[in-house]
């Protein structure tokens, strides 16, 4: 998995890509959350346009990240989830969880209205 990192309008938006999958690189997505935590950044979206995989502990990690964020007066929403992805996250209840979009630019809007 790799992540990079944008900001637009106070909202920090991460681009995920690749297989969210137990490893090292769930390591370096939660160090990356925290960071933009200390950056001030309390509105996440993370986009999962280009995720292909997602396992338990990827499931497990996207619940810290939201656990985290909240626990800091933040939010934490998902954009552009692949199909496969969506149908995931809706059979393990977490779009229940997080609210999704499919464009960012409607994304991003949220924030200002929640």
């Amino acid at each position: 998995m790799n992540v990079n990192v944008r900001k637009v309008e106070q909202v920090a938006i991460l681009d995920l890509s690749g297989r969210v999958v137990i490893g090292e690189a769930l390591y370096d997505f939660r160090n990356t959350i925290r960071d933009t935590l200390n950056e001030g950044f309390t509105r996440i979206l993370l986009n999962m346009e280009n995720v292909t995989y997602l396992d338990s502990s990827g499931i497990g990690e996207l619940v810290n990240c939201y656990t985290l964020v909240s626990t800091q007066g933040g939010s934490v929403k998902l954009v552009k989830a692949a199909e496969k992805i969506g149908s995931l996250l809706q059979m393990t209840k977490l779009l229940t969880v997080f609210e999704s979009y499919k464009n960012e630019r409607e994304a991003i809007a949220s924030f200002v209205k929640s």
